[in-house]
């Protein structure tokens, strides 16, 4: 069978957004993993959130091989991933007003800590709000969305604003109004995104960029290693009761 061309097709569109990214978003990385490095120095908590598809690339950072120990999923229930039934609840509730201020008066964030707010419209009431009252509760907020629905879409939340409105700093992560970066000859509707695969890649090169700013502080990284080698699970255990007090999703 020959290959795909389409394949190829998506591929090469991939690799073109990922390396815009590298190079357009650098000094942002770099800020990103400063912000980050910040924070655990201070003493902080590190926490990520995303609905629907944009939580794939939060729960990507959090408890994995290679990943910094202290990174948490904040977790809204019925909005993480599609598990939700039906799936169209999960997007219904990302316009629900006053969910956001909701999770984080009862949820473990505080002044100092930092957290990570994906979304790839930025336009929504959920990931809007995440960002705007974490803000006023001293809380550094990165954002990771495409500015291009910013200019080129409404807000969809009463204050009319974007995510990128309210963030200390912003990944922009290049992907086109629509998400999808195929079109083909009898095929009505254009398709194959790839927002996973380079909102993903920002966020692990931000990590890397705070793993970086800590070496260079002399502070060894809180990482974890993969528990499939060996020695893995025992240096996970030491990292893990170290930073006991940062870490939430033992609980």
């Amino acid at each position: 069978m020959s290959e795909s061309k389409l394949a190829g097709r998506f591929f090469d569109a991939s690799i073109g957004l990922l390396q815009r990214v590298r190079d357009e978003e650098a000094e942002n990385i770099a800020a990103a993993g400063a912000a980050i490095a910040d924070t655990v120095t201070s003493g902080g908590r590190l926490f990520a959130f995303g609905a629907g598809h944009s939580s794939l690339a939060a729960q990507d950072v959090v408890y994995r091989a290679g990943g910094f120990a202290l990174m948490n999923l904040l977790a809204v229930p019925g909005v993480v991933g599609v598990d939700v039934m039906p799936a169209t609840l999960g997007s219904a509730l990302e316009r629900v007003e006053g969910l956001a201020g909701s999770v984080l008066d009862t949820g473990p964030l505080k002044s100092g800590d930092l957290l990570v707010v994906i979304s790839l419209s930025g336009r929504n009431t959920l990931p809007v709000e995440m960002a705007l009252k974490a803000q006023a509760l001293g809380i550094k907020v990165i954002g990771v969305t495409s500015v291009a629905y910013a200019e080129a879409t409404s807000a969809r939340n009463a204050s009319g604003t974007f995510l990128k409105d309210h963030c200390d700093i912003v990944l922009d992560s290049k992907i086109a109004v629509g998400d999808a970066e195929l079109t083909h000859d009898g095929i009505e509707a254009p398709f194959a995104p790839a927002s996973t695969v380079v909102t993903s890649a920002l966020m692990q090169a931000m990590m890397a960029a705070a793993a970086e700013q800590l070496v260079e502080r002399g502070i060894e990284p809180p990482l974890l290693r993969s528990g499939n080698v060996d020695g893995g699970h025992e240096w996970n255990t030491r990292v893990m009761t170290e930073y006991a007090d940062r870490i939430f999703y033992r609980r």
